[in-house]
């Protein structure tokens, strides 16, 4: 029997099952509709409370920012009440590092202030806060400064303006704060809002629909939303009157009810078919405008925006990889390891859909440390998931160490039986080594304090390895590269495993990494060689003037004292005579590491060139100064140098110093000006005898200069002086006593 007889059959043996079948789906669908467009409007809704949340953000991050730029800290307090001013910000609060408040304008919101950068909330919000670093040219810190913007019922009524939904604030326990709910309808709304779990729609009894939105990262208010249904009130009052009509009429229409039915269920079948063996581009016919023309509709839509979406998804992934050469050029051309790590990774991550990665670089120890993860909390197997230090793994030990030893890429399936190795909990994995490029060698270790990178960041001693793999061959090739790190991404959504094109994609983000690790490492390479001596390991000339002029800068800036120690190795020629130039570099080298012994770490110790080097003290005065003198030359003295001239044979070389002590601004008004004050200090050690200390003198005071004032022979009737013609032999004889004298220039100027 056909589906078209057996459904003329039914609705002749039983009238009303059809018909109250097609009331009930008429209802549940225009429920389904009504919810779906309460669900959208309260999507869009949700999207401008985070689109005004933002602005506000940014907003209040520029104001502060503004102030943050000011140096002077009188002009940083002008600068806030001018942002408060324009309306930027409803107030301004600069605080030192201490956590006191320096500056805070008036009438401020009261506390507590939400940070925009914070994800959840503790109490009640008074007011929305950025806060930004505030630091002095030299890159110390000088504390925080916040913009805030009160959160108060004109925000919450502008957020709703802006949404065109209902807009309620909570506070952490769930209370509301504040609220553009009638009280009719706040009781439903907050029981509706407790039950709502993230994004999820949840229905009130009056027929609302209600959605929370936050707290998250970038919008820390806790929202809710709430919106009218648009369901018409007698919906089932006319679905009861249809379902009565359509009894009436059910014997006369069945079999042609039962024809009208069964064509677009054949072809809407068929069509299913289709669609599942690939075809896409399938569409089926609309012929009414009931439930059946309506579901051809919703599937004619699917088919399109689903055909859409793939053709969107592999475009995207062939412009990724198209665009891989440009972003290997961008990496190229910095120098912050860390923030290229973090692109790499991101669009690693981005173009193979995995759930979360890490990059691992190898550290001197021979182990793999973890330089930058993302999305791997809860994932970690120690007891401080919290801390991205604990994802460390020996090389050679478990799946990433075995990447990194054998330079062979692996891919697969976590299973319940491995062993922990520190690696990350996950369900699948791909892990992909690189290398230095060919031809690179590691750095030589030099002594010394080489700088650090702008990022504080150091690269790692590499260790051998086999090369990288060609992009598109899976076997390695081996060669004398060196082994830098793994690139590793866990879990990919949508397929069980990674497949060959994640591997060969993950390959080329991981050369671009290999090329950026080695860059840092160049570029670190070239810097210490630019500011250090090679012989001793201390700063150089070159740095001495950079750093003699920014310590000059801050002593005036902050009020204080800044001595300078000029140091010579007392007959250090008849060392290298007598000994031999080895001997004297021997000398050269020890005398650095002591120097370096007996001072802070914030003192900088510089080599000036031969035998001569120089110490700056920062915030110390001429009594700290000699103290350092004294200690400097007594530790000289009391142990000679052990100096081996021949095979076998270690000489102790007896070396005294003498020290030039000048303290700025007491003994000169300029960087290069107690340098030479120091030598001449330095001189007069010298010529003191040797193996001590002298400080410097202070300056010649400015000369003063006459100037010859006209005497009067008659004083004038007013009493006033005048300027002008007087007697000439008065003036004569006032020149004459009172002429100007050249001033004299003072020494070192």
């Amino acid at each position: 029997m056909t589906l078209r007889g057996r459904l003329t059959a039914a609705f002749l043996t039983v009238v009303l099952g059809p018909v109250l079948l097609g009331a009930f789906f008429v209802g549940s669908t225009l429920s389904a509709v009504d919810r779906g467009r309460a669900t959208e409007r309260l999507g869009v809704a949700a999207a401008g409370v985070r689109t005004s949340v933002d602005a506000l953000c940014q907003q209040l991050r520029a104001a502060a920012d503004a102030v943050a730029l000011v140096a002077d800290p009188a002009a940083r307090s002008r600068a806030a009440d001018q942002v408060v001013g324009r309306g930027l910000a409803a107030a301004v609060l600069i605080v030192d590092p201490a956590g006191r408040t320096s500056y805070a304008t008036a009438g401020g919101p009261a506390g507590p202030w939400q940070d925009c950068a914070a994800d959840a909330t503790t109490g009640p919000v008074r007011a929305l806060a950025a806060q930004v670093r505030l630091r002095d040219p030299a890159g110390a810190d000088l504390g925080t400064v916040a913009a805030a913007q009160p959160v108060d019922p004109a925000f919450v009524a502008r957020l709703a303006a802006v949404t065109g939904a209902g807009v309620t604030l909570l506070d952490d326990p769930g209370r509301i704060t504040h609220t553009t709910e009638t009280r009719e309808v706040r009781a439903a709304v907050l029981a509706a809002a407790r039950q709502a779990d993230g994004d999820r729609v949840t229905g009130t009894t009056d027929g609302r629909y209600v959605r929370r939105v936050g707290p998250a990262p970038g919008q820390p208010l806790p929202l809710v939303l709430s919106v009218p249904g648009e369901r018409p009130p007698g919906l089932y009052a006319a679905l009861v009157g249809a379902v009565v009509l359509a009894a009436l009429l059910a014997v006369v229409a069945a079999w042609r009810l039962a024809r009208v039915t069964t064509r677009p269920l054949v072809e809407l079948a068929g069509a299913v078919d289709r669609v599942a063996h690939g075809d896409l581009s399938t569409r089926v016919p609309v012929r009414s405008r009931d439930e059946i023309g309506r579901l051809a509709g919703a599937f004619n839509r699917m088919t399109r925006e689903t055909g859409s979406y793939v053709a969107a998804l592999t475009s995207s992934r062939d412009q990724l990889r198209g665009h891989l050469a440009v972003l290997g050029d961008t990496l190229a051309s910095t120098h912050d390891l860390q923030r290229i790590l973090r692109v790499i990774l991101h669009s690693a991550i981005a173009a193979t859909g995995a759930r979360a990665g890490a990059v691992l670089l190898v550290d001197g120890d021979g182990a793999l440390v973890g330089q930058c993860v993302e999305g791997l909390d809860g994932r970690w197997p120690t007891e401080d998931p919290a801390d991205p230090a604990t994802l460390r793994v020996p090389v050679g030990a478990g799946v990433l160490g075995r990447v990194a030893a054998t330079g062979e890429p692996l891919r697969g399936r976590w299973e319940a039986t491995d062993t922990p190795t520190g690696e990350p909990s996950c369900e699948t994995y791909v892990a992909v080594p690189f290398a230095a490029p060919r031809g690179t060698e590691p750095r030589p270790e030099r002594p010394g304090h080489p700088p650090a990178d702008s990022d504080g960041s150091s690269s790692a001693r590499p260790a051998p390895r086999r090369d990288l793999e060609s992009r598109r061959d899976l076997e390695p090739s081996s060669d004398d590269s060196c082994a830098l790190g793994v690139l590793a991404l866990y879990d990919r959504l949508g397929a069980d495993e990674f497949d060959d094109d994640d591997l060969v994609t993950l390959r080329t983000f991981a050369g671009h990494a290999a090329v950026a690790v080695e860059n840092v490492r160049v570029h670190e390479e070239a810097q210490r060689l630019s500011l250090t001596d090679p012989l001793t390991g201390l700063w150089n000339y070159r740095y001495l003037r950079e750093s003699i002029r920014r310590e000059v800068e801050r002593a005036n800036r902050f009020g204080r004292m800044l001595s300078v120690l000029a140091l010579d190795l007392d007959r250090f020629k008849h060392v290298n005579d007598t000994w031999g130039h080895a001997a004297g570099d021997a000398v050269l080298v020890e005398f650095a590491r002591r120097v370096r012994g007996e001072i802070r770490e914030v003192d900088l110790a510089f080599r000036h060139g031969g035998e001569e080097f120089v110490v700056l003290l920062p915030e110390t005065d001429a009594r700290g100064a000699t103290i350092v003198a004294e200690r400097l030359g007594a530790v000289i003295r009391g142990q000679p140098v052990p100096v081996e001239v021949h095979a076998g044979e270690v000489v102790r070389v007896p070396v005294t110093v003498s020290i030039g002590i000048a303290v700025y601004p007491d003994h000169a008004a300029g960087g290069q000006q107690v340098l030479d004050a120091a030598d001449e200090a330095l001189y007069a050690a010298k010529a003191a005898g040797r193996d001590g200390y002298r400080l410097a003198r202070p300056p010649d005071p400015v000369p003063t200069q006459e100037i010859p004032v006209v005497v009067a022979a008659v004083s004038p009737p007013d009493g006033l002086p005048r300027a002008g013609a007087g007697d000439g032999a008065t003036a004569a004889q006032g020149g004459a006593s009172s002429g100007p004298h050249p001033p004299r220039q003072s020494r070192g100027r």
